[in-house]
């Protein structure tokens, strides 16, 4: 008995974590290039983001 089938990642490009974090895609760049931001990999030439670690660095984040 399967209770749930297993979750496939999400990946996301720098261009939409820019408009889900409504920053620019300079900063998502920039965070990347300092390595201040959140974790993304490399496939190939194509930088992504898995979502589920996105939201976690932005939990992170948090204040208050």
């Amino acid at each position: 008995m399967d209770l749930l089938p297993p979750l496939t990642p999400v990946f996301l490009t720098q261009r939409e974590v820019a408009d889900l974090l409504r920053v620019p895609v300079r900063t998502v760049e920039d965070w990347r290039l300092t390595r201040s931001g959140p974790p993304w990999v490399k496939l190939g030439r194509h930088v992504r983001y898995e979502q589920a670690e996105l939201l976690a660095w932005v939990k992170e984040r948090r204040h208050g």
